[in-house]
């Protein structure tokens, strides 16, 4: 048997996944082990002992200046940042979306303009959003949408076009509405779709985010990340990057589970990823 068609059992998958996680921390344990015999006194690659209790520190022992458990504060500034940012990008690419890919009018209207507009790069605006908003949440805000939502509603533009022509014209032989068929045609085929560009999403968004954060703010995982910087408190900064990638992870595995659970005909084939 050809090894495309050898599909791993489940243990031996789990155990192929775990290899590059394992090696990872196995070279970064050998480097820093090495280095620190060097210079005892190395920041650069602090042990993973020490990430550990900096890590505990910064979510189990409250800050001396204000009593915060800083991990915790940050992280809710950070989700409650991102969610609301990705959830008014959701709202966009729902109503524009289906719009420009169901409406000849609006797509000659809007389509042109929306592709000029996806190219900008979002964080050359950010200068342009402190101004016009301030340093206050909004323009934190107003970038992670800038950044997502014109691919967003793109791509679903798109899945709209891709539903094949003769299920729109069966519906109006049967005398379905346009508001019928958006909802009862459209929105089914487009959904699992729209949350697989969410998933898909979410990297620039923490990317758009942790900018913003790091130029403005007074609260967030980044913000905490540029804070420490410039003390080299590599003990505390990679612990972030560690739980900022745990909470994309978590973020992109509850969408999938969702997009299963309420569209499991869009998964028959499988997941990729």
């Amino acid at each position: 048997m050809r090894i495309i068609n050898r599909k791993p059992s489940r243990v031996v998958s789990v155990a192929l996944g775990l290899v590059p996680f394992v090696a990872t921390i196995t070279a970064y344990t050998i480097a820093s082990h090495y280095r620190r015999l060097e210079n005892p006194a190395d920041k650069l690659l602090p042990s993973l002992e020490s990430m550990g209790e900096a890590f505990w520190r910064m979510a189990a022992v409250p800050d001396r200046r204000s009593g915060d458990l800083l991990l915790w504060l940050d992280t809710f500034a950070s989700l409650w940042r991102l969610g609301t940012g990705m959830a008014v990008s959701t709202l966009l690419a729902l109503l524009f979306g289906i719009a420009i890919g169901f409406i000849p009018h609006v797509r000659g209207a809007l389509a042109p303009y929306l592709a000029t507009f996806s190219l900008i790069p979002p964080i050359t605006v950010l200068p342009i959003l402190f101004l016009t908003f301030g340093l206050g949440e909004l323009a934190k805000i107003a970038l992670i949408v800038i950044g997502t939502a014109p691919v967003m509603i793109r791509y679903t533009a798109q899945a709209v076009l891709d539903i094949p022509r003769e299920m729109i014209i069966k519906a109006e032989t049967l005398g379905a509405s346009v508001w019928q068929m958006v909802t009862r045609l459209v929105l089914p085929q487009v959904l699992p779709k729209l949350i697989s560009c969410l998933r898909l999403s979410l990297v620039p968004a923490w990317i758009f985010l942790i900018s913003a954060e790091a130029i403005a703010s007074t609260s967030g995982l980044g913000y905490r990340i540029f804070l420490v910087r410039r003390y080299l408190a590599m003990d505390v900064i990679l612990p972030y990057v560690v739980w900022i990638t745990l909470l994309a992870f978590l973020l992109d595995r509850a969408l999938l589970l969702l997009s299963r659970r309420a569209f499991r005909w869009h998964h028959l084939g499988g997941d990729a990823l």
